[in-house]
C-alpha cells in the first residue's frame, strides 16, 4: 500500500487527529494560556474540525494555533501529503512539483515548502558534538553555492554563498550559513558546537591552524596533494553529505536566494539526521518533522524579505 493512501493523508478529520496525536502526545494544550485542564472538544455538525475550548481562559483553539499551520486555508491532509513528499525525497521536491501534485497554487506551494523547512529547523540548545557517548570524531568542512546578492562574479569563491558543516561520524550533521570562509567566521562556530574532548578532522585550510590546541586531536588531510585519507583523518563523510546537498540545490531547486539558504540547510540536515541508516523510515521522518511545527509561526512578509541576524537568533 502506498504511503500516500493512508487515511490521515486523505481524510481531513483523520489528518487533524493524527497531528494532534503527534503535537499533543499527552492531550490538548491551550496555546493561549498553556493550560491542559478544563479543555473540551466542541462537537457538532456546525463546528469546525478539531475545535477545542479552554474554560480556564475562555478561548477557542485548534492544533493549528501557534504552529506553521496557523491561518492556513490549505486542508490539513494536503499539508501532511507535502510533509511526506518533502521528507521522503532524498534531494528535495520543487515548489512546482508540489503545485502540480497537490493541486494548489504555485505561491502556496512555495510558502508551504518554506514553512515545512522551518519545522525541520533544530534549536540552538543541542549538546556539543563528539562528546561523551558518541563516536568522538567530528569532521569540519566548507562548501560554496549560488551567488551572494549584490556581489559581482569574480575568480574564486568570494562571490558565492559559504556553508560550514560539522558532522559527527555515525551521528548528526549541523550546517551553518556564514558570511565568508575565514577564521573569524568558522572558528567560533566550531568552538560552540564541538566538545573539547572530540577529535576534529579537517582539510588543510589555513583557518584551522592551531585548532589542535583546543581539542583532543586535529587530523588533517591535504587535498591539494591528492591526499583524501590519512589513518582516521578524512572529511569523506561531509563530502558525501555535500554531494547530496548540491545535487538537490542544483538539480531540484536550481536557485536559492541568500536570505533563504538557512532553511534549505535545515531541510538537508533534517533528512540526513533522520536517515534510514539510523532506523528512520519515510513515515517516521515525516512524523518527526510534524513534531517540530509548534512555536515556529512564519508569515509571508518575513519569508519574502531578508531576515536579519537578530530575527534569526530570536527564532532559534
Amino acid at each position: 500500500m502506498s504511503l500516500l493512501s493512508q487515511k490521515h493523508l486523505q481524510d481531513e478529520a483523520a489528518a487533524y487527529a493524527w497531528v494532534e496525536a503527534h503535537v499533543w502526545p499527552e492531550g490538548p494544550v491551550c496555546p493561549h494560556c498553556k493550560g491542559t485542564e478544563r479543555i473540551s472538544k466542541m462537537e457538532g455538525k456546525a463546528t469546525r474540525i478539531g475545535l477545542y475550548k479552554c474554560y480556564a481562559c475562555r478561548k477557542q483553539f485548534n492544533v493549528k494555533v501557534g504552529t506553521i499551520f496557523e491561518k492556513s486555508h490549505i486542508p490539513m491532509h494536503l499539508w501532511l501529503q507535502a510533509f511526506y513528499l518533502i521528507c521522503g525525497s532524498k534531494k528535495g521536491i520543487s515548489s512546482n512539483q508540489l503545485h502540480r501534485t497537490l493541486g494548489i497554487t504555485l505561491k502556496s506551494a512555495w510558502f508551504m515548502s518554506h514553512r515545512i523547512r522551518e519545522a525541520m529547523r533544530a534549536g540552538s540548545l543541542a549538546a556539543p558534538m563528539g562528546g561523551e557517548g558518541s563516536s568522538g570524531i567530528v569532521e569540519s568542512d566548507e562548501t560554496f553555492i549560488g551567488r551572494k546578492e549584490g556581489v559581482p562574479k569574480r575568480a574564486g569563491y568570494a562571490h558565492k554563498q559559504a556553508v560550514l558543516s560539522l558532522v559527527e561520524r555515525g551521528g548528526d550533521v549541523r550546517s551553518f550559513q556564514v558570511d565568508k570562509a575565514n577564521t573569524a567566521t568558522i572558528m567560533p562556530v566550531v568552538r560552540d558546537n564541538v566538545a573539547k574532548e572530540a577529535r576534529v578532522m579537517t582539510d588543510e585550510a589555513g583557518y584551522y591552524r592551531g585548532i589542535g590546541d583546543e581539542f583532543a586531536e586535529h587530523g588533517v588531510v591535504v587535498h591539494s596533494k591528492d591526499e583524501y585519507v590519512n589513518g582516521d583523518a578524512h572529511t569523506n563523510t561531509l563530502e558525501g553529505y555535500f554531494s547530496i546537498f548540491k545535487r538537490g540545490m542544483k538539480g531540484i531547486y536550481q536557485h536559492c536566494d541568500e536570505k533563504h539558504l538557512h532553511r534549505y540547510l535545515a531541510e538537508f540536515d533534517f533528512r540526513y539526521n533522520n536517515r534510514v541508516a539510523r532506523g528512520v523510515d519515510d513515515s517516521q521522518r515525516a512524523a518527526n518533522a510534524v513534531k517540530g511545527v509548534v512555536g515556529k509561526r512564519l508569515t509571508y512578509r518575513p519569508t519574502d524579505r531578508k531576515v536579519t541576524d537578530a530575527q534569526e537568533k530570536a527564532r532559534a
